[in-house]
């Protein structure tokens, strides 16, 4: 096989879509597989909604991910926009040559102004080009007309630009979205003439939404970056769209990067539509949680926590506490925020408010009977201290717990922490709080019932 040469090409009009983002995917696997080269480039010849905005989202949406591109020779970025006088050449040469023409036709502004546009002379024959995924597909050309490839010699259209910067860049293998078959006989003509050597097509499958219909926002989102700021991890994220009508013919779920890149083949693409299931995401974003560092989890939390107790100081010992608790209860990071704004941590920086019957176990006869379990317990905590982890107070208070039974003395120790029904476990709280914060709370709590 030859050198490959893959290439993304988004259109700076708009956030960089999951689908966008998984063509982009596909490319890069398929280059760095072969040892060749990835190359972004901005299709922005429409001028009047391209802006550097989107570009610069899209260009860090794919860095984000993970899907760095090669340099091509002798540019920085290529943007469509920046090579208007390489297109003229080849349009002049086209109209030279008689395989294109410039036809004066009325515009559409009200005036009736004419404009001069270039148009390709048809062969109107059929074409017929071989699909990785789809094998042999047919049209014919007759249909399409002389049709428009540049609006003058200044200004390229699409399927014109296209053609060219492939040609110019060495594209050896063109893989996109199947909405684009469509568009595959215009370029085909268009590279004849020009004289361009045509590249090997792959069509992919559309990534639909659980109804079969087309992705859209009425969906949820389908932005990257909307996954991004709801927490969602860029490995998770590859890992996921990688599978989405592609199947490695084996039971492995969990790929990184480079494990993709030693599995990705072509020819395991499926050509029918893959449906995109936010809940299979997620499950994915959790396992990759389960493996990440504590930073990972640390900057939302310090955020989180930061909003709702401006004036209070985080210590090592409640982050470190607080993180172990965020690590085991999130599916996506956005969890860690949404748990904090609902109070779910006041507990490592307010006392709570104790209503005394709270503290009842449902098979106590009343809330008296609670008061020796609490006041043992908190005999009990005078043997540890404030380094002892959550594993530590529970080998601490277990046996007890025990004896007497697990829901008579973790239920009104909870409640006595936390002031809450639903709260993490009291062994984590007591890590969280230190001891010596522990007992206060107990003993405000063996106050309330004693009146």
């Amino acid at each position: 096989m030859e050198k490959v040469v893959t290439r993304i090409a988004p259109s700076p009009t708009g956030h960089l879509h999951i689908g966008t983002a998984r063509t982009a995917l596909y490319n890069y696997l398929f280059a760095r597989k072969h040892g060749g080269t990835f190359i972004i480039r901005s299709e922005d010849t429409d001028r009047s909604r391209s802006t550097r905005e989107f570009e610069k989202e899209i260009l860090d949406g794919f860095a984000w991910l993970g899907l760095e591109s090669d340099a091509y020779t002798g540019v920085d970025f290529y943007r469509q926009s920046e090579q208007v006088t390489l297109y003229r050449n080849y349009l002049e040469k086209l109209v030279k040559n008689d395989q294109a023409y410039i036809s004066k036709e009325e515009s559409n502004a009200k005036d009736g102004s004419m404009v001069e546009l270039v148009r390709l002379r048809n062969q109107n024959k059929a074409v017929t080009f071989h699909d990785e995924i789809r094998g042999d597909i047919t049209f014919d050309t007759t249909e399409l007309g002389d049709f428009i490839i540049a609006r003058s010699l200044d200004d390229a259209l699409y399927h014109f630009a296209v053609v060219v910067d492939d040609y110019h860049m060495g594209v050896t293998h063109v893989i996109r979205g199947e909405d684009h078959i469509s568009n595959t006989p215009r370029q085909i003509l268009i590279q004849e003439a020009i004289g361009a050597t045509r590249p090997i097509y792959a069509h992919l499958p559309l990534i639909l939404a659980p109804d079969r219909s087309k992705m859209s926002k009425r969906h949820g989102a389908v932005a990257i970056f909307d996954y991004k700021n709801q927490g969602f991890l860029p490995e998770a994220i590859s890992n996921y769209l990688a599978l989405i009508g592609w199947n490695p013919g084996t039971e492995q779920e969990m790929f990184s990067l480079s494990e993709l890149t030693e599995a990705f083949d072509l020819s395991k693409i499926q050509k029918s539509g893959a449906i995109f299931d936010i809940e299979k995401l997620k499950w994915f974003n959790r396992e990759y949680l389960k493996k990440a560092p504590d930073v990972v989890f640390a900057e939302t939390l310090r955020q989180a926590l930061a909003q709702r107790f401006p004036e209070q100081t985080l210590s090592s010992r409640v982050e470190k506490n607080l993180i172990g608790l965020v690590r085991d209860r999130s599916v996506i990071l956005s969890d860690i925020t949404h748990e904090v704004e609902s109070g779910e941590y006041d507990f490592a920086f307010i006392p709570p408010t104790i209503i005394s019957e709270m503290l009842k176990w449902k098979k106590d006869q009343g809330v008296q009977d609670t008061l020796p379990r609490l006041l043992r317990v908190n005999e009990l905590l005078g043997d540890a201290s404030d380094s002892d982890t959550p594993d530590d107070i529970k080998n601490i208070l277990w046996e007890y717990a025990e004896s007497v039974g697990k829901g008579e003395v973790l239920w009104p120790l909870r409640v006595a922490l936390s002031g809450k029904e639903k709260s993490p476990d009291p062994f984590t709280i007591i890590a969280t709080i230190g001891i010596r914060e522990a007992q206060k709370r107990i003993q405000t709590a063996c106050a309330t019932i004693k009146g």
